[in-house]
């Protein structure tokens, strides 16, 4: 078969970019008698890492990168993706496929198409994930048409399959569904003294111990949440070198940010000295810190998938994560699962896991069993035999 690929995502830096960037190099690698042709911008193709004779690009201008435009109060220009369609209809495949329908844009009729629509997120929590009426009104449009020219929608995980069938209306029967997994490079850490160096190289002492959340500061997160959990947690003397490390950028996120109102709650509660911001931290690097770390905590009003809580399992971290998530099945016995912005249930999460160490190590035991059940190379099986499904 002929593969149009939408590459749009390949440049982002959140769990978008990532989904696509582990699928599409384990699909291109497991199907070597199928062509593919991924329509990339500039921001896509400076960043695109895929070569071999069944791969070939096109690059399709843009005024502004889709990453940046089809985010938060962003919106596309209509030549912009008319670019895009045409490109598609002069290439011809048999299928398309969008990883994601964060970076759609309008395919020609009649195109045959598999789109990824990873939750509901933005239509559940509208006003905590874009921040203007106009924004909502955009996405929702484009949702609504990636469903109608779709000939089957792929999801994450069942969780989020469901939800996309009750929230945005997509039948249950055209919906398919491809797991993630932890990429190759998130493992447990081989020695105490690379989990030291890491931490000493964002600024945590030699006798720190430490929580760890990565992603963005989106407001949906309940960061403000978990700031205020976490300073329960260390009110008690004997908690004296526990800290919080926040992982992710704090500046130049397209998506709706709440960084200052994370940093207020930091200062209303007189912890600054224990929260470290080191902003995006490379995978070698963090897999370390997740090592080291008392648990990964992922307190979201809802994930689709929790990629985060699947990486520090598959480096032996036990986690607390949001049960408004496919987390508690997938990392099941693997952590402590908490009801959305229910802050006195993290807190005693957070407090149990630090006082309790067998409880602890029993619990990073199971998750990273559980994270090498997951696999990219199953998620790309599964991906293409929905798309050999749609392209029937």
């Amino acid at each position: 078969m002929l593969i149009g690929v939408d590459g749009g995502c390949w440049a982002n830096d959140r769990g978008y970019g990532r989904h696509a960037r582990e699928l599409l190099t384990e699909m291109v690698r497991s199907a070597p008698d199928d062509q593919f042709v991924f329509f990339l911008d500039s921001a896509s193709a400076a960043r695109f890492a895929l070569s071999g004779g069944n791969v070939r690009t096109v690059l399709v201008p843009q005024s502004r990168p889709p990453t940046e435009a089809a985010a938060a109060n962003g919106s596309r220009s209509p030549r912009d993706m008319l670019r895009f369609t045409r490109a598609v209809l002069r290439a011809r495949p048999d299928v398309f496929f969008c990883p994601s329908v964060y970076t759609y844009f309008p395919l020609p009729p009649g195109q045959k198409a598999v789109v990824g629509i990873h939750d509901a997120i933005a239509e559940r929590f509208a006003s905590r994930t874009l921040p203007s009426l106009r924004a909502r009104l955009f996405w929702n449009a484009k949702v609504r048409l990636a469903v109608l020219q779709s000939t089957l929608v792929l999801s994450v995980s069942d969780f989020a399959a469901d939800d996309v069938s009750r929230v945005i209306g997509v039948p249950r029967a055209r919906i398919r569904v491809a797991a993630e997994a932890a990429a190759a490079s998130f493992r447990p850490s081989e020695s105490p003294a690379a989990i030291r160096s890491a931490a000493a190289g964002i600024g945590l002492s030699a006798d720190a111990r430490w929580f760890i959340y990565v992603g963005g500061f989106s407001p949906h997160k309940n960061l403000d949440v978990l700031v205020r959990a976490f300073a329960r947690t260390v009110e008690r003397p004997a908690v004296d070198e526990v800290c919080l490390v926040l992982v992710g950028k704090v500046s130049g996120d397209p998506f709706l940010t709440g960084v200052e109102e994370v940093r207020a709650e930091i200062a209303a509660r007189g912890i600054e000295s224990r929260v470290l911001w080191p902003g995006y931290v490379p995978d070698e690097v963090l897999r370390h810190l997740l090592s080291g770390a008392l648990a990964l905590v992922l307190p979201s009003d809802c994930e689709g998938f929790g990629l985060p809580a699947v990486e520090a399992a598959a480096c032996g971290t036990a986690v607390i994560a949001t049960t408004e998530s496919p987390l508690p099945s997938l990392l099941e016995g693997g952590g402590i699962f908490v009801a959305p912005r229910d802050e006195s249930s993290l807190n005693s999460a957070m407090s149990a896991l630090l006082a309790d160490e067998p409880a602890r190590a029993a619990m990073a035991a199971t998750a990273l069993r559980r994270a090498q059940l997951l696999s990219w190379r199953r998620c790309a099986e599964e991906t293409l035999q929905t798309i050999r499904e749609a392209a029937a």
